[in-house]
This record gives C-alpha cells, structure tokens and sequence, in this order.
C-alpha cells in the first residue's frame, strides 16, 4: 500500500472513531434519562466506580501498568489529575442534574459554548493573540449570552457550569501533557474513596438503589463504566489520525445530537427567546470554524515551502 493510500485509509479510521465518540457522547442524555430515577449524586458514584473497574481491564490489556504507577508517583501530575478530578466530577454531575431536571437543551448549550471559551482560557494562559474574527465570533456567544439573562432574568448556569469546568479541566490537561486514558484512569482512582464512601453511607441510610430496586437498573448503573469510557477509547483513537480542524468540527457534532434529542424526543420547550440565544452561539461557531478552516489553508502552503 503506497504512503498517501495508508494515509488516507489512517485519516477513514479516525473519522469513523470521532464519529462514534462524538455520537456516543451526543445520545448520552438517553442513558441518564434511563436511570434518572437515581439521585444525580448515586448516578455519579457508580459512574466513576464502574470507570475505574473497565479502565483497569483496559489497563492490564494494553500492558501499562508501568506507566500508570509512573504517573501516579509523579507528585507534580498527581496534583495536577486530583485537580481535573474535581472538574471532571463536577462535569459529570451538573450534565446528570441537568438530564433528570428536563434541561437538556441547556446542557446542550455549555457544550456549544466550550470551544469558544478555551479559546479564551488560551489568551489568558497561554498568551495567544486572538485574530479578528475569532474576536467577533467571542462577541457573537458573549451577545447570546446576554440575551438570556435578559430575557429570562438570570445567567444560564448550567451552561456556564458545563462550559468553564470542562474548559478548565482542558486547559490543566493541556498543561500536564497526560495520556487520555491514563489521565482519566488517575482521576476516577483519585475519586473513587468518595464515591465509595458515598455509596456505603446511602446503604447505611437505606436510600441506596443499587442492589435494592431492579436488576435491570443495576445493569444500567454498571453501565456507566462503558458510557464514560468507550467514547473517550474512541476519541483518543481518532485524535491519533485526524488533524485538530478535523476533531474541532467534530465536537459540535454531540451538542447538536443532544439538542435534537431535548427538543424533538423529549419535549423540552424551545421558545423564541432560546432561539435567539442559540442563533447567536451558532453563528459564533460559524465564525469561528470558517475562521480556523481559512487559517489553516494559508497556513499549510507556507508549511509545505518552507
């Protein structure tokens, strides 16, 4: 097989990996939806116990063992992933809170507006100079925004939530330079005696649902293992092959699956004031993205001479 056929068959694998971790991660709101009978709170300690029993499999089949216990010696990253931990949970707990609230649409929003604030998290860590549409694209997500706290009479907080706890978990990741599933190995490990805890003191109270109600609803809590671990197996096989454009566009595709869901499969309201607010954060995006697609075709001529 010649170079640039390898190439292009490599460039395949990964889209049809990003698409399914970007679709894993866009019907997400079906499984919480499933097991919204469970405090948010028992929803997340199961989620993090049963991703620690999955990636420790997934550990000992890729023979790192070494590198785990290398990671986990390292003081600087351990504080680092205790840190992310603590994103991540929290993450994690205002997307389950708000799929059981009936405010999908709402996280479906965070998650559109993540790109755009990383991009500001990079001008204020990492001393990155905005290009001017880019500014006008910061503007047009600021102006939705806005409309929401004026139309409504509050900030969109679940949103926001989702959108600077995710950023920042990025930005601390990006700093740490760790593998992904490593990464999230520690992290669930560094919360794993919590979430334990947790789960013994509900059974202490008698509130526990796990063991108590159905078999059905405990394989679905279980599942939370393969919910949070698969679509990060998958997006760190389609990092390796796709170029950062390629998985940039991609990312919009899960917020769009779930807003689809809320609207069209359960009913949340979608009124003119919503629409105004994602008319803005959508043609950010648009801005945005058409704004990297043109840099890096200047760009990569310029690569290619020099």
């Amino acid at each position: 097989m010649s170079q640039s056929a390898s190439h292009e068959n490599n460039v395949r694998t990964g889209l049809v990996y990003g698409l399914l971790a970007f679709g894993m991660w866009g019907v997400g709101p079906v499984y919480f939806k499933a097991v919204a009978s469970v405090t948010p709170f028992e929803v997340l300690a199961h989620r993090i116990i049963w991703s620690v029993v999955l990636l420790l499999l997934f550990i000992s089949w890729r023979r790192q063992w070494s590198r785990l216990w290398a990671l986990m010696s390292d003081p600087r990253r351990l504080g680092g992933l205790l840190i992310t931990a603590l994103l991540v949970a929290a993450n994690w707990l205002t997307f389950i809170n708000a799929v059981s609230q009936g405010e999908i649409v709402a996280a479906s929003l965070g998650y559109f507006i993540i790109p755009l604030f990383s991009v500001l998290l990079g001008v204020v860590f990492f001393s990155e100079r905005l290009r001017l549409w880019q500014m006008v694209a910061i503007l047009l997500a600021l102006c939705g925004v806005a409309n929401e706290v004026v139309t409504v009479g509050r900030l969109p907080i679940i949103a926001l939530t989702l959108a600077v706890t995710f950023g920042l978990y990025g930005l601390v990741r990006k700093k740490l330079a760790v593998d992904p599933l490593l990464g999230l190995t520690v992290e669930t490990l560094l919360l794993a005696p919590l979430a334990l805890g947790y789960l013994a003191w509900l059974g202490y109270q008698g509130s526990l649902h796990f063991a108590h109600d159905s078999p059905l609803l405990d394989l679905l809590l279980a599942l939370g293992g393969v919910v949070t671990t698969l679509p990060l197996v998958c997006f760190a096989a389609a990092a390796n092959r796709l170029p950062l454009t390629t998985i940039g566009v991609l990312h919009y595709l899960a917020p769009s699956i779930t807003f689809l869901l809320a609207v069209s499969v359960y009913n949340e309201p979608f009124g003119s004031h919503r629409l105004i607010t994602f008319a803005f954060i959508w043609l950010a995006l648009a801005v945005f993205s058409g704004d990297g697609w043109l840099y890096q075709r200047k760009r990569v001529p310029v690569l290619q001479g020099g």
